[in-house]
């Protein structure tokens, strides 16, 4: 079974509403990722004007829509239907779960229901395994990932781009196919520094 086009309707929770990003969310979209705070773990810079706003739309979300596959949702509340931040899922093999959140609908569960209806759509649409991998000082997104059912297996090193220096990340996974020892090993094999801590102590 194909995983479903994001061109389709999006999923729906109990107190959410998931859809793709369209044209007329940029205000929203700007306000997601322009947030110095909220982008502090996140690869990209945060965006200045509504200009790079349009442009990190159609280069990231448009162009993904346009694939045969796409798994990126904006989240909205049922109240307004209007995007408070993002979960996305690579079609690339690490299958790698991202997500945002403006910091004033932090600490309220909603990356966790989020979370959880894609990863149930995943599993259904038949894709195999979900990763996700967070700085090291970035402690609460582990604490996300455990609670989307998602177990640590190692850490690495990587020259994050395109903010250009040496993260320590932390790779959790989620085998949505029944297979318990498979590992998404690409982050260890491709770095230099990689090594598994003891989580329990964290």
């Amino acid at each position: 079974m194909g995983l479903r086009n994001m061109n389709t309707p999006g999923i729906e929770t109990e107190r959410l509403l998931l859809r793709p990003f369209a044209r007329e969310d940029m205000e929203a979209l700007f306000f997601i990722f322009k947030d110095e705070e909220v982008n502090t773990y996140l690869p990209w810079f945060p965006l200045k004007n509504m200009e790079e706003a349009q442009r990190f739309f159609e280069e990231r979300y448009e162009k993904a829509y346009g694939q045969s596959q796409a798994c990126k949702y904006g989240v909205c509340l049922k109240t307004d239907n209007v995007p408070i931040g993002y979960v996305n899922v690579s079609m690339e093999d690490s299958h790698d779960f991202g997500y945002g959140l403006r910091k004033e609908f932090w600490h309220k569960g909603i990356i966790t229901e989020a979370g959880q209806a894609v990863i149930g759509q995943l599993k259904e649409d038949g894709i195999p395994y979900v990763t996700a991998t967070h700085d090291v000082k970035n402690v609460r997104s582990g604490q996300v990932m455990k609670r989307l059912g998602m177990t640590y297996q190692y850490s690495y090193e990587e020259q994050w781009q395109p903010k250009n220096f040496p993260v320590i990340f932390r790779m959790y996974q989620l085998n949505l196919n029944g297979d318990k020892d498979f590992v998404y090993r690409k982050y260890w094999e491709a770095s230099r520094v990689r090594f598994v801590e003891d989580i329990s102590l964290i």
